[in-house]
This record gives C-alpha cells, structure tokens and sequence, in this order.
C-alpha cells in the first residue's frame, strides 16, 4: 500500500470516527425515521420539550424589540418599490443584534433557542420577505452555521463576533452549470507549493447576500496532488481579497430587495488557515449546513400561510356580493376552510421540529426536510388560494392600492415571494429523493437480512421484531407474531382517531416502500414518481402526529382557548387524511409510464408541429451560452 492510499484510509476511519461521535450525541432515535419503518413513536415527539423561562424570556425581549424596529424604521412598501433594503435598515438590524441571534453568547451573539429564531425570521419575513432572507441566508447557511459546527476555535474566536455584529455573510455553492449536483463543481482551489495559501479562480451564481456581503464561505474543488487529498472544500473568503468581484446582482420575481450575486474569483490568494474542517470535507459540511438550516423556510411558510389566513378571513366577511359576505359562499368558505388547516399544521411541524431542535436529543434531518418539503409546497397552495379569495385586489400591488385609499395588502407579493420556497435550499424533486434515500436505506438494511436466504430463521425472526412496525407485523411466524397493539391514544380526546389513523397507515407506508423495492429492485432509484408519493405520505403523517401534539402543547399553555386549538388541529387533520388516502391511491394507480413515455416523445421533438405558430420573445436559439 502506498503512502498516500495509506493517508486516504486513516482519514477515511478519522471521518467515520468523527460521524460516529456525532451522532453518538444523540440519546433518541428519529421519528421521521421510525414513522418510514413502520414505527409510529409518538414518544419521540409527546409530550413536548418545555421552553425554558430564560430561553422564552430572551427571546420574547427580543421580538418585542425587532417587532418596534420593523414598525417604526422599516418600510416594507419602499422596499418592494425600490428593490433594495436601504442602508439605515440593514445598519439597524445590526445594532439590535439580528445577525447574531443564532450565535453565542459567548462568540457575541444573542443565543436565541431554534423555536424564537424560527419566530423572528417568521416576523420579519412578513413585514418583507427580503428582510428574513437576509437574515436566514446570513445565519442558516452563511458563515456563522458552518463555523460553529466544522470551524476551529481560532476560527471562531475571529470570525463568529464579526458575523455577529457587524459583518454579512453569504454561502457560495452553485455555479452557472451545478445547481443540485455539487460534486460537478468547476470553482478550483489550488495550494501553493508550500501549501500555505490556496488561489481560488472561477464563478459562483445565485450568492443570496453575496452582492453586499463582507464575508463568504465558498465550496471549491482542490486538486488532488502530494499531500494534498484534494476534493471540495470550504474556506473563508472576505469579500475585499483582491480577485474577488460581483459582475452582476440578480433579479428576481420576488424577494426583490434581496443583495443576489454573481461572484468571479480571478487568483484570489487566500491564507490555508481559512480552511474550513479540512481539504475534501466541503460537500459534507455543505449538507450539514443546509440540513441544519433547513428550519428557517418552514418558519417563514407557517408565518405567511397563517398571514393568508388573516386576510381571508377579513375580506371573506367584509367583501359581499351577492346580499352576503363572500367568505358565506360555500366555494369560497372551502378555501378559507383549507388555509386554516394548513396554516395550524405548518406551524405544529415547525414547533415540534424546532423543539427537538432545541433539545439536539435526536437526528432531525429527516423531520427538517419534511418540514422544509411540506411548508414550502403547502404555503405556496395557501397563497395561490388567498388570491382567488381576494379576486382581482389579490392580483393588484399593495402600492396601488394604497394609492387608491385602500388597505395596501401584499397579496401578491406574498404569492410571488413564495414561489421561491419550493427551489430554495433543496428544490421539491431534489427533496424528494433526500428523503427516499433515507427512508429506501433504513428499508434495505432490515430487509435485507430478512429475506437473505441463508440467514438462520432464529436470526431473521429476531432482526423483524427488533425493527417493530410492519417487520414486526410481517409473517407472524417469521417475527414471533408478537408485533405491537395499536394504541388507544385515549389522552387525546377527538384527536385520537387522527393518530390511529397516523399509525396505521405508517405500517401501511412501510408495506408499500417494501413491496416497491421488491417489485423494481435496483431499478427503484428511477421511480422518482413513485419515491415521491412515498415521501409525501410520510409528510402528511408527520404533520397529523405534530398538529395532534401541538394542540395538545397550546391547550396546556392556553387552557381557556383549549377548544379552538383542539378544532383546528381536527380540521387539519382531515384535511391531511384525504390527502394521504389520494397518495396511497396512486402509489399503485397511476399514469407514470405513459406520462414519462410521452416526455420523451416530446424531448425528442415529435410534437414541434404543435408549436409552429408560436412567436418566442426571447428569440431563438439555446437557453444557456455554449462554450
């Protein structure tokens, strides 16, 4: 063996070791994880983790404070119109200490609890969308994030009160040609001889904060050479290196103050000690920082499904037509109707997760990306279903009407500055496959030993019920018969039939992805029709455990308003099963193949005919420059 096969195996088992201690700091298992299996464990996540009187004091001081500084020094309306924050805004939310509410107190920051940074995003976000996306794109996944997970101590003593303070960070991953396909990436990072400084060249796009940042954390390719194992790395890059340019600010249908670059680095010299972790961990620390940051777009979800839900209400009783208010017309009762429910379960996902966030008791990555999945395709329904109830005040700007006399509602914003939620930080398809490959995984590794045919019956038996939920249940026989009784859940009162319900089916989705790996084998990984409807399952019973847990939470906080939360969380729930029951449906009936079949055909230009007496505005011609 090589000395330098030597070194890639030691790293290896050093990295693996590292994995290994992280999670070893998590006491419990996850019920994202557990509900794919089958297991329903509504222990995981009932009752909920208490806020502590210190945490919900600091953070309820603080919203108190953020809240007075967006209603009296910030204008939402200029914003949109001028598609910038101005300066004194940007400069005010870093006196109150908004940059650093995730850090610290020790590094200078604020050391908010996940639950009231979630909720001030959320505050922000709907006085103007482009303020939380500074502030999330600053902290969820800027420098701060990946530097208090992955950074030395002298990096952190250095960087962590800047960023706290005074200076905005920006995470530069995507380029021109590698949006979710990181390991394509063509930014190169070359050591020196010495190896004491790296020369970054190359273009990054789409650098949310990257136009106005002071500091960037940048994902470049080091090439594998003597001592160096080369692979993508992450470094700290501030924004006046010389090399370092913004050719261009993007634009956007919505989110349109926000400060969205393209980034050139032409022989940008940076020292090694700007090295975040080590060489070739950069993708890993890039998926930790997204996984971890993953929160702050369910927030923003929630806070703008249940603004939604504000507005309807008030034009649903104050619009009328017809000799009644409008909100009293069965169709349009419907959709308030929708976006109440929706708006209670989004906000149950986001505190069930944020708590358990809070309590970094159990792996959340798969409870974050459900919420993340689900806030962001839900939220988007809400809004498109908010504007119809509004009519055509919903499709008129809030500057005009306000310049008419009336009340400037945002509807339309709020429409297109959600739209983005469902690419942000994971686009739905990318999401998807997340987390099918997690669910698929858990699945291949029980399975597997189960239907080896050479493992003893005694083992197979064994390895079915230590798994529980449908292995438990899978061949009495096999598995002992001696699977779990489902639960009365009688502490829940009305809600208890919505858990059954959650439970049963987790068994039932359980079958289903077993029968599906069965039927396609290795072929599995292309059904992504099929892999989604999985997922999608998976969220709306994540989503009825939390509501039901939720409510639960808020009439015990609130007793005199028990009934209301206990009614919402009802209405949800419904609204989840038949969703779920549609899901279950098309796992099995559907028109996949003939959709996909046609795709085809219409890729390889067999229906163009159709399209001839179109007139294309942006000319003809490829989408992208060719080299």
């Amino acid at each position: 063996m090589s000395q330098s096969s030597g070194n890639q195996v030691s790293e290896k088992q050093a990295r693996q070791v590292a994995e290994a201690a992280r999670e070893s700091e998590w006491t419990l298992p996850s019920f994202g994880k557990e509900l794919f299996l089958g297991n329903f464990r509504l222990d995981l996540i009932h009752p909920q983790p208490e806020l502590s009187k210190e945490a919900t004091e600091k953070g309820e001081a603080f919203l108190a404070e953020l809240r007075a500084f967006l209603e009296n020094k910030v204008d939402p309306l200029a914003i949109e119109r001028d598609a910038k924050i101005p300066d004194d805004v940007v400069e005010g939310l870093k006196q109150i200490g908004a940059l650093g509410m995730k850090i610290p107190t020790e590094y200078g920051g604020l050391g908010l609890s996940q639950v009231y940074y979630n909720k001030a995003l959320a505050l922000s976000g709907l006085w103007h969308s482009s303020l939380s996306t500074l502030l999330s794109a600053h902290q969820s996944i800027g420098l701060p994030q990946p530097l208090m997970l992955f950074g030395s101590e002298e990096q952190k003593k250095e960087w962590l009160p800047k960023v706290a303070r005074t200076h905005i960070s920006a995470f530069l991953l995507t380029e021109p040609d590698v949006g979710s396909d990181p390991a394509r990436l063509a930014v190169t990072a070359t050591p020196s001889e010495d190896g004491s400084t790296y020369t970054i060249n190359g273009t990054k796009l789409w650098a949310t904060n990257g136009a106005f940042a002071d500091v960037v954390i940048v994902m470049a390719m080091v090439p594998k050479s003597e001592g160096h194992r080369g692979g993508i790395t992450a470094f700290i890059v501030p924004c006046d290196t010389p090399g370092m340019s913004v050719t261009h600010r993007n634009a956007f249908m919505g989110l349109r103050g926000i400060e969205n670059s393209v980034t050139v680095f032409d022989n940008v010299v940076i020292p090694a000690s700007n090295v975040v972790g080590k060489e070739g961990i950069g993708l890993k620390i890039a998926l930790t920082t997204l996984n971890t940051g993953r929160l702050a777009l369910p927030a923003i979800c929630a806070s703008t499904t249940k603004y939604c839900l504000k507005i309807v209400r008030e034009w649903g009783n104050q619009r009328v037509q017809w000799g009644i208010p409008v909100g009293k017309h069965d169709a349009v009762a419907q959709k308030i109707s929708m976006i109440a429910g929706t708006s209670f379960g989004l906000e149950a996902m986001l505190d069930v997760s944020s708590r358990l966030a809070d309590e970094k008791r159990n792996d959340i990555r798969i409870e974050a990306a459900l919420a993340k999945l689900y806030g962001s395709e839900m939220a988007w329904l809400a809004c498109d279903e908010m504007i119809q109830v509004r009519g055509g005040r919903g499709y008129e700007t809030a500057e005009s009407l306000k310049a008419r006399g009336e009340k400037p509602v945002p509807a339309e914003q709020l429409l297109r500055d959600a739209r983005i939620n469902r690419i942000f930080e994971g686009s739905t398809e990318i999401m998807h496959l997340l987390i099918a490959r997690e669910a698929v995984d858990q699945h291949l590794q029980i399975a597997g030993d189960i239907i080896e045919p050479d493992v003893p019956i005694a083992d197979k038996a064994k390895t079915a019920a230590k798994a529980g939920g449908f292995y438990a249940r899978w061949l009495p026989k096999l598995a002992t018969g001696k699977g779990t009784m489902p639960t009365s859940y009688a502490e829940f009162g009305d809600l208890a039939e919505h858990l059954r319900f959650a439970e049963r089916n987790s068994r039932k989705l359980a079958r289903s992805t077993f029968y599906g790996m069965s039927r396609w084998q290795g072929a599995l990984e292309k059904k992504q029709s099929f892999l989604g409807r999985i997922v999608d399952i998976g969220a709306e019973l994540y989503a009825i455990a939390c509501a039901c847990v939720y409510a639960q939470t808020l009439a015990k906080e609130d007793p005199a308003n028990a009934a209301q939360y206990v009614e919402l969380a009802d209405l949800f729930c419904n609204q989840a099963r038949r969703r779920t029951d549609r899901l279950l449906h098309d796992l099995w009936f559907n028109d996949d193949a003939e959709n996909y079949d046609a795709a085809m055909k219409i890729l390889d230009g067999r229906y163009t005919a159709f399209e001839r007496d179109l007139i294309d505005p942006a000319g003809e011609g490829p989408l992208l420059p060719q080299a």
